[in-house]
């Protein structure tokens, strides 16, 4: 499972927590402007608009976990198990696969007003990747400076929902998540207030208990509230790396530590990689499970204008500075 999540200061900011039991080699990926990308039912991609993301490159074919292009649009995939219903072929729409979906997306749209013109015709197809690589049930979450989105193609269709907390986790479908917060409009950031009973002497003994009653557990209902609530209420400097120290911040709110989630036999779901993307700058930040210093790779000090990937593996293993 998975949280994606916009922060707004000076700059604009995109990224996501990935949560899984295992890892694909994922690298940090630039697809430049002149990459040719292959579109199976539509016009392949010559021409784009160059994109900075995480990926599983496979046979030099970029499968995009997340990413954001050089107009300052980003977009992240998350697990959606049960809910995510991938049609047949429509000859009335645009045919894309789930695979496809993040550059086709970003290659060609500037903004989110854009983007929500050409997913006025997407169908999103049931099709494989390869026979080793099936497709994952997602939906996703696209953002810019100016507003985020959810996408969401069920049973019923594909839907679009406004998304005004900035957040995205899993299972249910966003509109259920949503209306759920109202559940929790009484938290608070201020102190405790005796609301209980007026002739009842009750006193607060500690900091923090303005929000008693915000879920910590980690299944994706509950991650949802935490980050939307620690997201809403954040607060950090303008420079560049005070507000990436409060983004890395806001998703380590809902991380998962290995041993809390158990899958069976030796496995335990884990945060993998957290991303913080400079939706401004081109600049996409990272740190993984064993490496907590963050990384950065500007997609500006590449050459956007070439035709092959640019790939940066992972860094794993702590660095610890030492003072004596």
């Amino acid at each position: 499972m998975c949280t994606a999540a916009t922060y707004y200061s000076k700059d604009h900011y995109f990224g996501r927590n990935l949560d899984l039991e295992f890892s694909y080699h994922e690298t940090v990926t630039i697809m430049p402007r002149n990459y040719k990308f292959p579109i199976r039912h539509q016009n392949d991609l010559d021409s784009h608009y160059a994109l900075i993301g995480m990926a599983f490159v496979v046979d030099d074919y970029p499968l995009f976990y997340d990413a954001i292009n050089e107009k300052g649009v980003g977009m992240a995939g998350l697990n959606f198990p049960g809910n995510a219903d991938y049609k047949e072929e429509n000859p009335d729409k645009d045919n894309i696969t789930p695979f496809e979906f993040i550059p086709w997306i970003l290659g060609q749209c500037a903004s989110v007003q854009e983007a929500r013109l050409l997913l006025a015709k997407i169908n999103l197809i049931n099709e494989n990747f390869s026979e080793e690589l099936p497709l994952s049930p997602l939906h996703w979450m696209i953002s810019d400076k100016s507003e985020s989105i959810v996408v969401e193609q069920t049973q019923d269709g594909l839907r679009i929902y406004d998304n005004p907390v900035g957040v995205m986790t899993n299972n249910p479908t966003f509109d259920i998540q949503l209306f759920e917060l109202n559940k929790y409009m009484s938290l608070s950031i201020e102190p405790a207030h005796n609301a209980f009973a007026k002739d009842l002497s009750l006193q607060q003994y500690s900091r923090g208990m303005g929000a008693i009653g915000l879920p910590g557990d980690l299944s994706s209902t509950s991650r949802f509230v935490k980050a939307a609530f620690t997201r809403m209420n954040s607060v950090s400097g303008e420079s560049e790396l005070e507000s990436v120290s409060q983004f890395f911040h806001i998703l380590g709110s809902v991380d998962q530590q290995r041993g809390c989630v158990h899958l069976g036999d030796d496995a335990y779901e884990i945060t993998i990689y957290t991303s913080c993307c400079n939706l401004d700058k081109g600049i996409y930040y990272y740190n993984t499970y064993e490496n907590h210093q963050i990384t950065a790779v500007d997609m500006h000090r590449a050459d956007l204008d070439g035709d092959k990937l640019t790939t940066y593996p992972l860094r794993h293993g702590e660095n610890v500075l030492w003072e004596n």
